[in-house]
């Protein structure tokens, strides 16, 4: 059994930055691709960045790209996302996800375990 809890979400003014980060427990998660998603009310949930299961490659959506950073640590078996310049459509509930497919997966359908999210806010 997976669990994935996520912290470091809250309320920030646009232009500002955020540090979220996703610890695993119950089986050692260093052999898979893990990613981070977002949802805002009313939307779908959205992939915003992927990380291959070394770190060494990670992949991101358009929206993000240049402005939020992924990245893993896998002795403490946690991932992070670094959030700079963000705006208030940046705003949503962040989750983070573990996917047994493998690398470059970008549909919530194709992760299998799930944490229960982290809020970010993001005032104009």
């Amino acid at each position: 059994q997976v669990q994935l809890v996520e912290s470091g979400g809250g309320l920030v003014q646009a232009g500002g930055s955020l540090r979220l980060s996703c610890a695993a427990s119950g089986r050692y998660l260093s052999g898979y691709t893990m990613a981070w998603f977002r949802q805002a009310p009313g939307k779908e949930r959205e992939f915003v960045a992927g990380i291959s299961s070394s770190g060494d490659s990670s992949f991101y959506a358009d929206s993000v790209k240049g402005r939020f950073t992924i990245s893993r640590d896998n002795a403490k078996n946690t991932v992070y996302l670094q959030m700079v310049s963000l705006k208030p459509e940046d705003t949503a509930i962040y989750l983070c996800a573990v996917t047994l497919l493998g690398y470059g997966y970008r549909r919530a359908s194709e992760y299998r375990y799930w944490g229960q999210g982290t809020q970010v806010t993001v005032s104009s």
